[in-house]
C-alpha cells in the first residue's frame, strides 16, 4: 500500500498539485569533478539551480557514460517527451481556439521533433554539457539525436525538482517562440513541398514518388506509394488517390528523417 501511495504522489503533478520531488533511487552515485563542472554550466544555462544533483547528473548522462542504463538518461527522456507533448498541446489548444485539430497536430508535430529539440540544444550548448563515454566524447561532432533527447531529459528533471512550473517556464522560453514563428509562416500542410525543401537541402536533390501497388475497385482505388532520395528508400504510404498517397508518403520520410514527429495521420 506505501508504494502506491509513492507512486500515485510522483504523478499527481498532472492532476493540478506540484509532484513531490523524486529522490534518486542510486545514492550511490559517484559525480567526478568533470561532471560536477557540467552541471553547475548547466545550471547557468538553464539559469534554475537543482536542489536533486544527482537527478541532474543523470538528466546529462547518456548511455555510453553511464555505468549502466538505469543510471542513463533513457527514462528521463522517456517522462520529458510525454511533459513536452501535454504542455505544447495544452497551449496549442488554448491560444489558437478557432485551429482544427489537424492543423494543431501539424503545428505540434514540427515543434516537438528532434530536430528542434537539437536546435534548442545547440542554442543552449548541451553537446559542451552532456555526459558521453569516451568512444563519442572523441568524436568531433556529438550525434544530434545524443542532443536532442537530452533536451527531452532535462525537462523531465526539471519537472521532477522544481514542479510543472519550472517545466513550463523551459517550454515558454524555449519551444512557445517557434509556434508564434511556424503560425505566421502558415501551417505546414503540404508535406511534399515540404519533403523537397529537406531533400534538396539535405541531399542536393529533388525527390521522386514511386507507386507500388493500387488495390480496390476502379471507384475506391487506393494507391501505394514511397518517397525516394538518392538511393534511400523511405516506408511507403497508401492513399485513396495518387496525390494523397505521395502526401502520406512525404509525411512518412520526413518521420523518419526527424524533420516532423510521428503523430496523427495528416489529414
Amino acid at each position: 500500500m506505501n508504494s502506491s501511495k509513492t507512486i500515485w504522489h510522483r504523478f499527481r503533478g498532472w492532476f493540478g498539485k506540484e509532484p513531490v520531488p523524486v529522490a534518486n533511487q542510486d545514492a550511490d552515485i559517484v559525480i567526478s569533478p568533470e561532471a560536477a563542472r557540467k552541471m553547475k554550466l548547466c545550471e547557468e544555462r538553464l539559469a534554475y539551480q537543482f536542489r536533486d544533483q544527482q537527478l541532474l547528473k543523470t538528466a546529462l548522462t547518456h548511455t555510453s557514460g553511464a555505468a549502466h542504463k538505469l543510471v542513463s538518461n533513457e527514462r528521463l527522456e522517456f517522462f520529458g517527451d510525454a511533459i513536452l507533448g501535454q504542455v505544447v498541446s495544452e497551449w496549442l489548444f488554448c491560444e489558437y481556439p478557432n485551429y482544427l485539430e489537424g492543423e494543431l497536430t501539424r503545428i505540434k508535430s514540427v515543434i516537438v521533433s528532434r530536430k528542434t529539440c537539437a536546435a534548442i540544444a545547440y542554442k543552449l550548448g548541451v553537446e559542451e554539457i552532456v555526459i558521453v563515454g569516451k568512444g563519442i566524447g572523441t568524436q568531433d561532432v556529438i550525434p544530434e539525436s545524443i542532443l536532442s533527447n537530452a533536451i527531452e531529459s532535462l525537462l523531465a528533471a526539471l519537472y521532477l525538482d522544481g514542479g510543472g512550473g519550472a517545466a513550463r517556464e523551459f517550454i515558454s522560453n524555449h519551444f512557445t517562440p517557434l509556434v508564434t514563428l511556424i503560425v505566421s509562416e502558415g501551417v505546414p500542410t503540404n508535406f511534399k513541398s515540404q519533403f523537397q525543401q529537406v531533400a534538396q537541402r539535405d541531399f542536393k536533390t529533388t525527390p521522386i514518388y514511386e507507386l507500388l501497388d493500387e488495390r480496390g475497385p476502379d471507384h475506391q482505388k487506393e494507391f501505394h506509394v514511397s518517397a525516394v532520395v538518392d538511393d534511400q528508400v523511405f516506408d511507403p504510404g497508401w492513399g485513396k488517390s495518387k496525390k494523397e498517397a505521395e502526401q502520406m508518403a512525404a509525411y512518412l520520410a520526413l518521420v523518419a528523417l526527424g524533420e516532423i514527429k510521428e503523430s496523427n495521420v495528416p489529414e
